[in-house]
C-alpha cells in the first residue's frame, strides 16, 4: 500500500503539472492561429482520447511527461515531412519569431504561475510558522561569518540596537544590520555581552557564499519527522517520532550536535541510541559518505504562526516560489564545484516518490511538493538545451537578433542531440533510483 501512494502521488502531481505545462503552449498556439494537432497527457502508447476540431486530445500509457505536437514545428516526434512544402498559415513556422517564442514560454509561464498560486494559497491557508526570540532557549549556532562578527556557539541573542529582541528573524533585518553604531546584545555564560556590527557588514556579506546571511541559527533538540525509504534510517529502523540521543556512544542533544557527530564518522558503521516514546533502543546504521542518514527532522521548538490575507499572502507566497529557483540554482553551482555528489542530489521518478512525496498522503504535503515541481519544470525547462522549451527559446531570441533563421536541418539536429541528452539524463536518473534503493 506505501508504494501505491507513493506512485499515486507522484502520478497525480506529475498529471497536473504536465497537463498544465502543455496547456500553456497549446492555447498560445491556438490563440495566434497555429494549429494543434495533438495534446497528449503520457507519452505513447495511446490509452484513450477523443478528437475535438483540430485537435486530438489523449491519454498516453506512461504518465511520467507529456506533450503538444503543433503544426509545422520540429519537436521530439522528429516528424520532418511536413517541413517540405511552402509554410501554410496555420503553421508554427509561418507566424512571427516573437508568437513563436511566446508559444514556447507559454508552458514555463504557466509552471510559474502555478508555483505562486499553490504557495500562496498554502500561505493565505496555513499562514507562516516563526520562530519567537523567546523559543530560541537553546542559544544560537554560528557559521564563519558569525564567528568574525563575535558570536559564539550557545549565545542567546538578547536584543538588537537596544530593543528587546521579539522575532528571532530580525536578527537579519535591514534595521538590524544597516543601523548606525548597530549592536547586538546576547548572553554568554550568564553575562551580557555587546556585539557591535562592522560599518562593512554589506561588503562581509557579499563576500561570502551560499547563507552567509544566516550568520546564526537557533539551536535545537529535534526528533524524526519522516523516514526516507531506501536510505540508512530505514533500514536501520528509525522511525518517526524517535529522538535520537547518541551516535557512536557520543550525546547528540541538538542537532548541530548530531550534524558534527554524523560527519566525523561519515561512511562507518556505528550505534545509535534512540530515544522511542520513553524506551530506549539501541540501533545500528552506516552513515553515508555524505555524513547523512536518510530522514527529515522536526525542530522541538515551539514555532508560532502569522496569518495573512489573501493579498497579503501573495508577495509571501511569490517569494516561496522563487525561492525554489534560487535553492536549485545554488544546487547546481555546487554539483558543478565538486562540493556536491550528482547521484546524491538529482533523482527521478523513483526517488521523487519515495523521498519526496513519501508513503502517507497529507494534503499541506503534497501541495507544497506541487508547487516546488512546478518551479522546478519551469526551472529545467528554460535551460538552453536543444528538445527543452529553453532551447527553442534560444533559437528564436537568435532570429530575432539576426534577422535569420537557423536552417532545419540545424533545428533537426539539434532537436536529436537534445533527445540524447535527455535520454541520457532519464537513464541516470532510473539508474540512480534503483542503485540507490539496492545499495
Amino acid at each position: 500500500m506505501t508504494y501505491l501512494i507513493m506512485a499515486g502521488q507522484l502520478i497525480l502531481g506529475l498529471t497536473i503539472l504536465v497537463g498544465l505545462h502543455e496547456l500553456g503552449h497549446m492555447l498560445t498556439a491556438k490563440w495566434f492561429g497555429m494549429r494543434v494537432e495533438r495534446f497528449s497527457i503520457g507519452f505513447p502508447p495511446r490509452l484513450f482520447g477523443k478528437k475535438i476540431g483540430e485537435t486530438d486530445y489523449q491519454i498516453g500509457a506512461l504518465p511520467l511527461g507529456g506533450y503538444v505536437k503543433i503544426s509545422g514545428m520540429i519537436d521530439e516526434s522528429l516528424d520532418t515531412s511536413q517541413m517540405q512544402g511552402e509554410p501554410e498559415p496555420w503553421e508554427f513556422r509561418a507566424k512571427p519569431a516573437w508568437q513563436r517564442l511566446i508559444v514556447m514560454l507559454g508552458g514555463i509561464i504557466v509552471n510559474v504561475i502555478t508555483g505562486i498560486v499553490i504557495f500562496t494559497l498554502i500561505v493565505w491557508s496555513y499562514g507562516e510558522s516563526y520562530l519567537p526570540a523567546s523559543e530560541a532557549r537553546f542559544g544560537v549556532v554560528t557559521n564563519e561569518l558569525g564567528r568574525d562578527l563575535g558570536f559564539r556557539d550557545g549565545d542567546k541573542v538578547l536584543a538588537v540596537n537596544g530593543k528587546t529582541l521579539v522575532n528571532f528573524d530580525d536578527i537579519y533585518s535591514p534595521d538590524a544590520l544597516l543601523a548606525r553604531d548597530a549592536v547586538f546584545t546576547v548572553e554568554r555564560d550568564g553575562q551580557r555581552v555587546e556585539l557591535p556590527v562592522p560599518a562593512n557588514i554589506l561588503d562581509q556579506l557579499s563576500q561570502r557564499k551560499e547563507d552567509a546571511a544566516l550568520f546564526v541559527a537557533p539551536a535545537y533538540p529535534f526528533s524524526v519527522e519522516r523516514v526516507l525509504a531506501g536510505r540508512p534510517a530505514a533500514k536501520a529502523g528509525i522511525e518517526a517520532g524517535d529522538r535520537i540521543t547518541s551516535v557512536a556512544g557520543e550525546p547528540t542533544p541538538l542537532f548541530h550536535t548530531f550534524q558534527s557527530v554524523l560527519k566525523a564518522h561519515a561512511g562507518q558503521t556505528v550505534p545509535l541510541t534512540v530515544d522511542r516514546k520513553g524506551q530506549t533502543v539501541t540501533l545500528t546504521t552506516t552513515i553515508e559518505k555524505e555524513g547523512t542518514l536518510g530522514f527529515e527532522r522536526k525542530p522541538l521548538l515551539s514555532f508560532s504562526t502569522r496569518q495573512y490575507g489573501l493579498l497579503e499572502a501573495v508577495p509571501v507566497g511569490t517569494e516561496k516560489a522563487f525561492g525554489v529557483i534560487t535553492a536549485n540554482l545554488k544546487a547546481f553551482a555546487k554539483i558543478f564545484r565538486g562540493e556536491a555528489s550528482a547521484s546524491n542530489s538529482l533523482s527521478g521518478p523513483i526517488g521523487i516518490a519515495r523521498d519526496a512525496f513519501g508513503g502517507t498522503f497529507d494534503a499541506l504535503h503534497f501541495w507544497q511538493i506541487v508547487g516546488m515541481l512546478s518551479m522546478v519544470l519551469a526551472f529545467m525547462n528554460i535551460l538552453p538545451i536543444p528538445a527543452l522549451d529553453g532551447g527553442h527559446a534560444t533559437f528564436l531570441l537568435y532570429e530575432m537578433i539576426a534577422r535569420r533563421k537557423p536552417s532545419e536541418a540545424f533545428l533537426e539536429n539539434a532537436q536529436k542531440v537534445g533527445m540524447v541528452l535527455l535520454l541520457g539524463l532519464m537513464v541516470f536518473a532510473f539508474g540512480n533510483d534503483f542503485y540507490k534503493m539496492i545499495f
